[in-house]
């Protein structure tokens, strides 16, 4: 056999190869649910994030406090699961995130802001202008603040169990990430200290200590985005901050409560989620 013939061989059986492989890849990735990782970087900020499903965007918050990543969108219900058959579901990992790949500096004077600075500038990097918000625990104070610098780009907004100040423990989350985030962070990142992450944390969760941390009472009152909240009641979801915003907020609904256990209620919640996105979508159109 000559070596143009036998080159011309192996050539097509690797394309066969390749082709006959492409079907697997394809239907493994579909299996998954998940797009592939990409990012956005802007200036030294760098945020992982993942497209899934398609249709109206819908921002997604996970829980978990500093440590919010992708793969925290599991509890207590998948909404990427949920909602990929009619949404473009886009999540991320939180800046300085334990066990997340988003990295930037630590905006000691500004926290919260450089955070919504994040999950604006990823949907101006995506090309979307509105867009409907669905955050869990940390991603109530989150949303509220996205309402606060974005309130013509939100369509709707729900917060699930979202996190608030109690009176009587208005150092938990201050302490916690203390403990729960500081010291790994400083561990990857030489250039932080602990005496910064003080700072920072300080600055997040002790200058403005009260209610949702991002924004007054006032600015609830005044609100004019629809918003769903699911409440719940342990220290760092307190029901009483939950409760309070959704009666002060003009447009502002709530779920059945409790709504996660029985577990044989979160469909219903869900059920309720999907109604209330749909109808302030299809209004907004």
């Amino acid at each position: 056999m000559t070596d143009p013939i036998r080159r011309k061989i192996l050539k097509t059986g690797a394309a066969a190869t390749v082709v006959a492989a492409a079907p697997r890849v394809l239907a493994q990735q579909a299996e998954q649910g998940r797009a592939a990782v990409s990012f956005y970087e802007k200036g030294p900020v760098r945020i992982r994030y993942e497209e899934v499903g398609s249709g109206f965007p819908l921002l997604l918050i996970a829980g978990g406090g500093l440590n919010s990543t992708i793969s925290g969108l599991t509890n207590p219900f998948n909404p990427i699961d949920e909602f990929k058959g009619e949404y473009r579901c886009i999540a991320s990992d939180l800046r300085n995130a334990n066990g997340g790949q988003s990295s930037g500096p630590l905006e000691i004077d500004r926290p919260w802001d450089a955070y919504t600075d994040d999950h604006l500038g990823l949907m101006d990097h995506l090309g979307i202008d509105k867009f409907v918000v669905l955050g869990f625990c940390i991603g109530g104070p989150f949303i509220w603040n996205l309402l606060r610098r974005a309130p013509n780009r939100i369509v709707a907004a729900v917060l699930a169990q979202p996190s608030g100040s109690r009176p009587e423990m208005r150092d938990l989350f201050y302490e916690n990430n203390m403990k729960g985030w500081g010291p790994e962070l400083v561990k990857r990142r030489p250039e932080i200290s602990m005496e910064m992450v003080d700072r920072f944390l300080t600055r997040m969760y002790r200058t403005n200590p009260d209610f949702v941390f991002t924004v007054t009472r006032d600015f609830v009152r005044t609100c004019q985005t629809p918003v769903l909240i699911l409440p719940d009641d342990i220290p760092a979801h307190p029901y009483a901050v939950a409760m309070e915003a959704a009666m002060l907020a003009p447009k502002a609904e709530v779920s059945i409560y409790p709504w996660k256990e029985p577990k044989e209620r979160i469909p219903l919640a869900v059920r309720q989620i999907r109604s209330f996105l749909r109808a302030h979508r299809l209004a907004s159109t």
